[in-house]
């Protein structure tokens, strides 16, 4: 009997457990929509505002690895004509750590370039959960790779030089 009573705490726990994790999923997947949602609605500061003060976004142009401050410079033409980006989640999966304070993320978005997959890492910070890092991929059929491959083949030679003469 004391071993059924054991077995029926433990069980409880468990299920506690997951549905609290469950529930910040679904708390950080709501955050990450509003993000989105405050590019599509040219809102600066709201964007902005979900990500942490050292956030990286990576583009999809091989030279677009922005720290946080060059994106904003970036980005603020954009914003500022009430014309920034609309990415759409078509479907997204959100991981945590053991201690619940770091997430990350990978989700295929429904955007003005057709489906791109996006991947991050949210953080928990004191004013709670930000953007931390984030990467946007176009999505290529993979029977359509060796076209796109000769396509970008001549600038991604051009970039690749310049690539390496800076590690020389």
């Amino acid at each position: 009997m004391k071993t059924q009573h054991y077995l029926t705490i433990l069980f409880t726990f468990f299920l506690i457990s997951v549905h609290g994790q469950d529930t910040l999923k679904h708390k950080i997947n709501n955050i990450i929509d509003d993000w989105h949602n405050a590019a599509s609605k040219a809102d600066f500061n709201a964007y902005f505002n979900l990500m942490t003060e050292d956030a990286v976004f990576i583009g999809t142009d091989a030279s677009e690895n922005w720290q946080l401050e060059e994106f904003k410079t970036f980005c603020k033409p954009y914003f500022e004509n009430g014309k920034a980006w609309s990415f759409k989640a078509l479907q997204r999966n959100v991981y945590l750590n053991k201690s619940e304070n770091l997430a990350w993320f990978d989700e295929l978005l429904d955007t003005q370039m057709e489906i791109c997959r996006g991947s991050g890492i949210m953080e928990l910070t004191n004013d709670g959960w930000k953007v931390k890092h984030y990467v946007l991929s176009i999505t290529i059929p993979n029977p359509d790779v060796k076209q796109v491959v000769r396509i970008k083949q001549e600038a991604d030679s051009i970039y690749k030089k310049k690539l390496l003469n800076k590690t020389q």
